[in-house]
């Protein structure tokens, strides 16, 4: 039978079904309540240590180390999930907004049956990207692709509408 660990050595086997059900444990929580169960298994089968819980059972060897951490002071971490990932190319840029509506409130039309709200430009989105560049000093680099720019364009509420072609 498998027993913990008191004198801080890793115990002298963990079996692959104990291995299993500790790691499925762990996959189903979250946040805090993960790194203290992740803490507890390792106060009780490592001694505490976060390098042999990496190595044995493959846990993040930093998530070991903050969930000891919270456990030994009780000060709890908070995970910021909502300043990950990419912002919106309008909040990098603070003007992008404003001179992307300058350039096509000129050449928008509103529907001529007013069966939507939105406008229909005139101008397509590689046009409105080529327009910032030359006309409000935009570098190329710094500016988003033409798929971002078409999708900051139906953000604002413009929609590109083909024009028909004259029957001569």
């Amino acid at each position: 039978m498998l027993r913990p660990s008191s004198a801080g050595n890793p115990p002298t086997m963990l079996n692959d079904t104990l291995k299993a059900t500790l790691k499925d444990a762990a996959q189903k929580l979250t946040g805090q309540r993960k790194r203290d169960f992740i803490a507890k298994v390792a106060e009780d089968y490592f001694g505490g240590s976060a390098r042999k819980t990496e190595t044995v059972l493959g846990w993040s060897r930093e998530s070991v180390q903050l969930g000891l951490h919270e456990r030994r002071s009780g000060i709890l971490c908070v995970d910021n999930y909502r300043a990950r990932g990419r912002h919106k190319s309008e909040a990098v840029l603070t003007n992008l907004e404003f001179d992307i509506r300058s350039l096509v409130d000129v050449q928008a039309q509103a529907d001529p049956k007013f069966q939507s709200s939105f406008l229909y430009a005139r101008i397509s989105a590689a046009a409105v990207r080529e327009a910032l560049i030359d006309q409000k000093g935009y570098d190329e680099s710094e500016l988003p692709s033409r798929q971002t720019i078409g999708a900051i364009l139906n953000r604002l509420g413009y929609r590109l509408k083909k024009h028909k072609k004259s029957n001569l």
